[in-house]
């Protein structure tokens, strides 16, 4: 057996003779579990919160976008689109149109984002998890599924066909301008159906059939914004990507899911990093009591360190009992702490008891990762702290 490991566990254990430094041993550990609880709480609910945001993303957004490597558009043909079908992975793909236009409303206004869809986009996003209200768009017809967020602000209902919802878009070209209804081309529609995501895509989506947003757009049959492409469970995803460029001659840009919500990702990525940051400074003023607590052992046993030296201990075996002493009452407040903090990250997520709004509980989720986070982390603390005590053993103090 590990000599010094031993004896630090004997002076952990066993009742020291001054009450108030078992007193202390006590708190050092109750510090080290509280700010493994608090640190293990704060990272699942971050990772509920994380996943609680993207989810909207997974609704939406398809696994895979193609865009033009220049321009807006993209020339799609009907061999490619056969070269696409063929390639193994793929299990759907829809040709979308996307322009930014402005709509009108019975005098309310509003610039939004007219999305141009084939039949195949049901394949592709699962519209009935996003529709709110009456029915999808119908193809070859004037119609469009606009946003919760667009019929709050305009006031618009559904299926109102004594007052069509008109929609705008700059005509291209050059020169001077003199009647301002010359500068725009206008459709009009009604609305079939509402959509409901979150509240920014709630106002910026207006979606059409794609033969009407290309009609509005003046483009040309084959002409489309992008590719939409859903990967078949199992696939590779770099084997698909590295399939659809060959067949594009790397004219495009391909990008997955994560890319596609680049901007989301790390502000997600960089408020998880300060938030882990500030609970482990909190963390690490709690668990470096425990650097007072050894000191104060290491007092109280200084007649038995010279009795240890005596027996044979050089300084560097004394140091240890002191620094496993520490990392014992680190790795004890820890493991009490993440047991505790597991528990109730469970009940939150069973029965919701603390919620974030009414009929809606705070999002968490229980990760493997963030027990090894709290672990790695608590973990380095305590040794810091316990090396830093352990240091306080000198020559002079043993002669």
């Amino acid at each position: 057996m590990n000599f010094p490991f031993y004896i630090a566990k004997r002076y952990l254990f066993s009742k020291s003779s001054k009450n108030a430094i078992n007193i202390i041993a006590r708190i050092a550990v109750t510090a080290a579990a509280v700010g493994s609880i608090a640190l293990f709480i704060v990272l699942s609910g971050f990772s509920g919160l994380r996943e609680f945001s993207l989810q909207f993303t997974n609704v939406f957004d398809a696994d895979l976008k193609i865009y033009s490597y220049q321009g807006k558009s993209i020339v799609f043909p009907k061999e490619l689109e056969n070269k696409l079908a063929a390639i193994k992975g793929i299990e759907a793909y829809t040709k979308t149109i996307e322009e930014r236009v402005f709509i009108q409303y019975r005098g309310k206004n509003h610039v939004a984002k007219i999305k141009g869809i084939d039949q195949n986009f049901k394949k592709v996003v699962a519209v009935d998890s996003i529709l709110f209200l009456n029915d999808w768009l119908v193809p070859n017809r004037d119609e469009v599924v606009v946003g919760l967020g667009i019929s709050q602000k305009l006031s618009l209902g559904v299926l109102d066909y004594s007052n069509l919802l008109e929609i705008y878009v700059p005509k291209p070209g050059a020169g001077q301008i003199l009647n301002p209804s010359d500068a725009f081309t206008k459709r009009k529609a009604v609305a079939s159906g509402m959509y409901s995501v979150n509240e920014e895509l709630d106002s910026e989506y207006v979606f059409s059939d794609i033969d009407y947003a290309r009609s509005l757009l003046g483009m040309k049959p084959n002409e489309i914004s992008s590719i939409e492409i859903k990967i078949a469970p199992g696939s590779d995803e770099h084997l698909v990507r590295s399939d659809i460029k060959s067949i594009f001659n790397n004219n495009i840009r391909i990008k997955n899911r994560m890319e596609q919500n680049d901007s989301l990702y790390k502000m997600l990525n960089i408020e998880n990093l300060f938030v882990y940051i500030f609970v482990s400074l909190i963390a690490a003023i709690a668990i470096f009591n425990i650097t007072g607590t050894i000191i104060m052992i290491i007092i109280e046993k200084r007649n038995n360190i010279k009795t240890l030296v005596s027996l044979g201990l050089t300084l560097k075996e004394v140091r240890k009992i002191f620094f496993y002493n520490g990392l014992i009452m680190t790795s004890t407040g820890l493991f009490i702490g993440l047991f505790f903090g597991i528990i109730v990250i469970f009940f939150q997520q069973k029965f919701g008891f603390v919620p974030i709004a009414p009929n809606m509980p705070y999002p968490v989720k229980l990760e493997f990762m963030n027990v090894v986070i709290v672990l790695v982390t608590i973990l380095f603390l305590g040794g810091m702290a316990s090396k830093i005590a352990a240091t306080r053993v000198t020559k002079k103090l043993i002669a």
